[in-house]
C-alpha cells in the first residue's frame, strides 16, 4: 500500500519515504486512501494474541513497503515500559466504564505507545540507508519527552525540540531540559503550542533550510503525528481495546462500544476513528476537551473558527491548543483532497472553515472547575487521574459499554492535583507528589523524582524568528 497527499492524491509514496519526508504536497500531510478490513474471524481469534501479536496482525495489513523485521525489532522497544509483556493496562472502574491506560512507559505519557516503535524504525531505516536526519518536534508538553527518550543516543538521527516557554507542565520541561544525550537538542519559544507546530511546519517547507541541513549530510523529518508513523501505532491500541473487551466477555460479537479520548491535536482520535473503520466494533468517538474548545464547535456545529480565539493556559497544558492538525487526515477521508485543501485554505486565510457535520464523532469540553472536580471524585474512590483524562468524565454517565482513553501519568501534574484534591498550592512539588503517591499507596516511577535534583542541560529559550538560526548554529557544532 501507498500513501496519498491529502491535499492532492495523485502525490503517492511509500512508507518509509512518508517516514523520513512526511511533508506532501501544498502544505498536505499523507494518508491511506483506503484501509484494510477486519472481520470477526479475525476478532475471534485474536481473543487469544499478545499485544505484539495483534500489532504485526494490523501492520502487515497495510501491506507496507517496510519489512516484517524492522518491525518486530521496534516492537521490541515495548520492553521498556512496567508491563514487557503488554504496554497499556486496562480497567473497569464501574459497570460499562473501563479504562485504557497508556502511560506506562519511559516518559509517562501515551506518545510512548507510537514514538518509541517510531524511533525504531526511522533509526533503523537511517542505518539501512547510510543516511543522517535531523528528526523536528513540537511539543505541547508529551511528544517533546517522548521523541526525546525515543532518539536517545542515536548515531544516525540528532532531534530538535521546540516547546513553549511556560506552556508544560514543570515535570514536562524538566524531562526536556535535562535531556543529556548529545544528539538532543532543545529550544523554548517565546509563544504557544500552536506557534512552535507552526514553525516546526514552516521549517519541513523551507529549501534554505533544508540545503544547510544538507551541507551538514543531514536530511529533514518530524516526529510530530504530522508523521503517518505514529498514528499508524496509534490505531493499534484502540484495536486491541475492542479485543480486552471481547476477551473479557464485555462484549457480544456484533456489540459496539464507545471510545472518549482527550484531544488536542487530535491523532489519538484518529487512531480511534481508523480502527472503527478497519472493522473494530466501536460506535461513538467521544472527543473531550478543554476550554480550547475548537474541536467541540467542529463536531457539534460544523464549524471550525478560530477567528477572535486566543489560546487558553489550562490545567490539562498538552491539549491547549487551536489548530489541530490531524483533522486534516479526517477531512480527507470525508471529503478528498481538492475540498480537503479547499479547507485548509480557508483556515490558513480567513482562520475558518465550514462543512457538514461528520457522523460517528460526538464531543463536549470541560472547564478546569469541572476537571478539577472530576479528579478530586475519582481520588475520594481511590484512583489518581491527571487532568487530561479528567476532562473525558464529562461522557461518563453511560449505559452502554464505554473505554476511557487514559494519557498521562498524574505525576506529571502534581500542582493542578494537589490543588484539585487538597485545595493547596504548591510549596515543594517532590514533597508534595511524594506525600500524595504514599496516601494513594503508589510509586512515583525514579525517572521522575530524579528530575528535581538534575541540572539543566538545555537552557535556551528564543524568539520564533531567531529558531531556524539556534538550529543551524547547533548543528554545525
Amino acid at each position: 500500500m501507498k500513501l496519498v497527499g491529502t491535499r492532492d492524491k495523485s502525490q503517492k509514496v511509500t512508507l518509509s519515504e512518508a517516514l523520513l519526508n512526511p511533508s506532501a504536497n501544498f502544505g498536505g500531510l499523507f494518508a491511506p486512501l483506503k484501509l484494510p478490513k477486519f472481520d470477526k474471524n479475525f476478532f475471534h481469534k485474536a481473543k487469544d494474541f499478545s499485544y505484539e501479536e495483534v500489532a504485526m496482525e494490523v501492520i502487515r495489513s497495510f501491506d507496507f513497503d517496510v519489512k516484517d523485521d524492522i518491525f518486530k525489532n521496534a516492537l521490541k522497544t515495548y520492553a521498556k515500559f512496567d508491563d514487557k509483556k503488554c504496554p497499556l493496562h486496562i480497567e473497569k472502574l464501574d459497570k460499562h466504564l473501563y479504562i485504557n491506560e497508556l502511560y506506562h512507559g519511559p516518559t509517562r505519557a501515551f506518545k510512548d505507545m507510537a514514538l518509541q516503535p517510531f524511533g525504531s524504525i526511522i533509526d533503523g531505516l537511517a542505518k539501512k540507508d547510510g543516511k543522517k536526519y535531523l528528526i523536528m518536534c513540537a511539543t505541547s508538553g508529551d511528544t517533546g519527552p517522548a521523541t526525546l527518550e525515543a532518539f536517545s543516543g542515536s548515531e544516525n538521527v540528532k532531534v530538535v525540540c521546540l516547546y513553549p516557554d511556560d506552556g508544560t507542565s514543570e515535570v514536562q520541561r524538566l524531562q526536556m531540559v535535562n535531556a543529556k544525550a548529545s544528539n538532543l537538542k532543545v529550544i523554548g519559544i517565546k509563544g504557544n503550542f500552536d506557534d512552535a507546530q507552526r514553525a516546526l511546519k514552516s521549517l519541513l517547507s523551507d529549501k534554505e533550510f533544508k540545503d544547510e541541513l544538507a551541507k551538514n549530510e543531514l536530511s529533514l523529518s518530524a516526529a510530530n503525528s504530522v508523521n503517518f508513523g505514529r498514528i499508524l501505532f496509534q490505531i493499534i491500541y484502540h484495536f486491541y481495546a475492542y479485543i480486552w473487551l471481547l476477551k473479557k466477555g464485555a462484549l457480544k460479537d456484533d456489540e459496539k462500544f464507545d471510545i472518549i479520548v482527550p484531544s488536542g491535536n487530535f491523532g489519538n482520535a484518529l487512531g480511534a476513528y481508523y480502527a472503527k473503520k478497519m472493522g473494530a466494533k466501536i460506535g461513538s468517538i467521544k472527543i473531550a476537551s478543554n476550554q480550547n474548545n475548537v474541536l467541540t464547535e467542529l463536531f457539534n456545529y460544523g464549524v471550525y473558527d478560530i477567528n477572535d480565539k486566543s489560546l487558553v493556559k489550562t490545567m490539562s497544558p498538552a491539549m491547549d491548543i487551536l489548530v489541530s492538525s490531524n483533522v486534516e487526515r479526517l477531512l480527507f477521508d470525508k471529503f478528498g483532497d481538492v475540498k480537503t485543501r479547499e479547507l485548509m485554505l480557508d483556515l490558513s486565510r480567513a482562520k475558518c472553515y465550514e462543512i457538514s457535520k461528520i457522523r460517528g464523532f460526538k464531543a463536549k469540553y470541560c472547564t478546569d472547575e469541572e476537571c478539577a472536580k472530576f479528579i478530586k471524585k475519582l481520588a475520594k474512590n481511590g484512583k489518581l487521574i491527571d487532568p487530561h483524562t479528567a476532562t473525558c468524565f464529562k461522557f461518563a454517565n453511560t449505559k452502554k459499554p464505554t473505554m476511557i482513553t487514559s494519557t498521562a501519568h498524574w505525576v506529571k501534574f502534581t500542582p493542578s492535583m494537589i490543588k484539585a484534591i487538597k485545595n493547596e498550592k504548591i510549596y515543594d512539588e517532590k514533597a508534595q507528589m511524594l506525600a500524595l503517591a504514599n496516601e494513594f499507596n503508589e510509586t512515583i516511577p525514579d525517572e521522575i523524582l530524579s528530575l528535581f535534583d538534575a541540572k539543566a542541560v538545555h537552557t535556551s529559550v528564543v524568539g520564533q524568528d531567531k529558531i531556524k538560526e539556534t538550529i543551524i548554529e547547533w548543528i554545525k557544532k
